[in-house]
């Protein structure tokens, strides 16, 4: 007898359950950022499934399908969007010497 094993894909959008979840996730993808300049609203993107999108797109002040294609992997979004975002999600970059 065969044993069936089932798997589900990785969403790492399952996993982001607080607003530090969310902050270290968005770390991350500033860091690989460097090496793939799509990190950051790739991870937007996963970010903003894990929150009421319509909400969001309001307090952002896009149109639900406007989010969705700006913070798609198709998506190219300006870095006004990209702020918007962040600030919506309760979120702010902030900038600290490295050297």
């Amino acid at each position: 007898m065969v044993e069936v094993i089932r798997t589900h894909d990785f969403d790492v959008a399952n996993y982001l359950v607080d607003l530090d979840d969310i902050a270290g996730y968005l770390e991350l993808a500033i860091e690989e950022s460097d090496d793939d300049p799509f990190a950051v609203p790739r991870a937007l993107g996963v970010i903003a499934r894990t929150q009421n999108m319509s909400a969001l797109a309001c307090r952002v002040g896009m149109s639900r399908d406007g989010l969705y294609k700006a913070l798609s992997a198709d998506g190219n979004p300006t870095w006004t969007t990209i702020l918007k975002v962040t600030t919506a999600l309760g979120l702010r970059f902030e900038l600290h010497p490295v050297a």
